[in-house]
């Protein structure tokens, strides 16, 4: 398997964690988030032995290093605005009166915003290894690395 594959199937794997996560908020399961992430990271692990071009020369280390910036130069732009649409949101959570809850079957609304912040930002990390997995095949292309030496 090829790095770049390996890159990928982190990234889908990442979107599973997402999909976990949504599951185990929707009905209440503390622990199948974390249970999934430990299984999560061991499946990393063994598909990483897998991977066979992990061979660090100054090409590739060039690669990874140009498509590691590029990535944060791009992501920090989108986590930042990202974050100062989520801290005005916080800010502006309507307050209700208490008398609305003088039934104890009546509960208080549910405010979508925060809850909807955490899902947002995984998302965002999903996004973030898709984005390195993108640079990665832009300046492998770009310095050569997937060429065959001819000696």
């Amino acid at each position: 398997m090829k790095k770049n594959s390996f890159y990928l199937i982190v990234g889908c794997i990442a979107l599973a964690l997402l999909a976990v996560f949504w599951y185990s908020v929707e009905h209440h399961i503390r622990f199948i988030t974390e249970a999934a992430f430990i299984v999560a990271i061991v499946l990393i692990y063994l598909i990483r032995t897998k991977v066979t071009d992990f061979i660090e020369d100054e090409r590739t280390t060039r690669i990874t290093e140009q498509a590691a910036v590029r990535t944060f130069q791009v992501f920090w732009v989108i986590l930042c605005a990202f974050s100062i649409g989520a801290v005005m949101q916080i800010l502006y959570i309507p307050s209700f009166p208490q008398e609305h809850f003088t039934n104890a079957a009546s509960r208080p609304p549910v405010i979508l915003g925060p809850r909807l912040m955490g899902f947002f930002q995984l998302f965002l990390l999903c996004l973030m290894i898709f984005l390195y997995v993108a640079f990665r095949i832009y300046y492998a292309r770009k310095y050569g690395d997937w060429e065959t030496d001819e000696e």
